[in-house]
């Protein structure tokens, strides 16, 4: 296997990925665009290095991120070079695992994704199957076990300097806040290998669900699993605590976790809620949850501040290509009139930032001149003692800073985005 990850083929495409991703750097400070040299130059002594066991991955750096609440997550990065070699060896492991993967599980898979999962979830909740035992596991990725994780992958792999390669990566010390840290356990998110191995892991408690004969949704640490009745759920609740407790060693998050019903349970940023149409009683329909639409708002609003250095049109590609994600993550659910409401506030903030660009009053005299605004009008406005802000708001910005002229700069509107794919048609394949 080792020969087969050590290609030249298999090394030249798992570069063009980690390119292609425009990863931070690690420790080391090498940035992805090097890769091509390093392959060019070292890469006879790289692959016998591997060959020989000799290999030694650098330490990975420890990078905390935003999760919300005022709470972080820990990024650990490699290397570069430690990122070639993980993808090279995920692109040959992964179709040893993959085959046996459940059809409930959905997350870092190919061809699949959060909205089959969401989907299928609405499917059994329509069903009846309304008493929904939500998991949350506490810091799953910092929890792995390494020696369990290892007699995972010692079913499929028997290269013996594969799983050597893998249990270094598992082992490296992160640098957080330039400290070493020794790793016992875990699988640090951020590396390429790391949503198959905590696929590989989970894939345990996928089997045990399937075993019983039980209803699930899984996307990488995010399971759910869906029932008739409460006293089912709360049975079954307790059996898979205690599976994951006593084989995976894996504790959960019991202030997120518990047994909901339709209308108090959140999938994937997905809401559920009752449908009233003639003869759709007891079904539920997808919106985009409260926190969802939060986080996309706090995006955009960053985007779109005036002391953000950025010019017009670069501010513009950011905030499409903002927006244009987020409406393929929600397209399925009913979301135009709120759609509507934030394109307005969105329009006025963009006005503010151009109001502020102008800064002098005798720049935005002028240029609301040439905007079409009569000459005191436009002396009073550009001398105007009103905020920003409102001034942003104003008929004045309004009937200058057009929607059509702002459509000409490059600017889309979250509706007309949502409105380019149809919601009701199927984009992926289903399962």
């Amino acid at each position: 296997m080792i020969e087969q990850i050590l290609s030249r083929k298999n090394l030249l495409q798992a570069m063009s990925k980690v390119q292609k991703n425009h990863g931070s750097a690690g420790v080391d400070r090498m940035p992805v665009t090097r890769l091509s040299d390093l392959l060019a130059i070292d890469k006879k002594d790289l692959t016998a290095t591997v060959r020989s066991g000799k290999y030694l991955p650098q330490a990975i750096l420890g990078v905390e991120i935003p999760k919300g609440k005022g709470k972080t997550r820990l990024l650990g990065i490699p290397t570069v070079t430690d990122r070639l070699l993980q993808q090279a060896v995920l692109q040959v492991i992964t179709a040893r695992f993959e085959y046996e993967f459940s059809n409930s599980s959905f997350g870092f898979r190919p061809n699949r994704s959060v909205q089959q999962a969401v989907l299928k979830a609405q499917g059994y909740i329509n069903e009846g199957f309304q008493h929904i035992v939500d998991i949350d596991l506490q810091t799953f990725f910092d929890e792995v076990d390494h020696s369990y994780l290892l007699q995972l992958l010692y079913r499929k792999i028997k290269c013996r300097e594969t799983l050597r390669l893998i249990r270094k990566w598992l082992r490296s010390p992160i640098q957080i806040n330039g400290k070493l840290v020794k790793r016992r356990k875990g699988v640090p998110q951020g590396s390429p290998l790391s949503p198959l191995l905590s696929n590989i892991v989970l894939h345990e408690l996928d089997r045990e669900l399937e075993r019983q004969g039980l209803r699930f949704v899984r996307y990488a640490d995010d399971f759910s699993i869906y029932l008739k009745t409460k006293t089912t759920a709360q049975k079954v609740g307790n059996n898979i605590f205690k599976f994951l407790k006593r084989k995976l060693k894996l504790s959960i998050n019991r202030e997120k976790s518990g047994i909901r019903r339709p209308v108090h349970f959140t999938c994937l940023g997905f809401d559920f809620v009752p449908t009233y149409k003639k003869g759709e009683r007891g079904k539920y329909q997808l919106v985009v949850s409260e926190t969802s639409w939060k986080k996309l708002k706090q995006k955009l609003k960053v985007l779109t501040r005036k002391t953000t250095p950025m010019s017009f049109d670069e501010r513009i590609e950011k905030l499409n290509e903002v927006q244009r994600g987020w409406i393929n993550a929600f397209r399925m659910a009913s979301i135009q009139n709120k759609l509507v409401e934030l394109d307005g506030w969105l329009r006025n903030r963009l006005r503010y930032c151009i109001w502020h660009h102008w800064k002098k009053p005798e720049r935005k005299r002028k240029n609301l001149i040439r905007l079409g605004i009569e000459q005191g009008q436009a002396h009073a406005w550009s001398r105007s003692r009103m905020g920003g802000w409102r001034i942003a708001q104003s008929p004045i910005l309004g009937t200058t800073i057009t929607v059509e002229r702002l459509r000409n700069r490059g600017y889309i509107s979250l509706l007309e985005l949502y409105n380019q794919i149809k919601p009701n048609t199927v984009l992926f394949p289903m399962i």
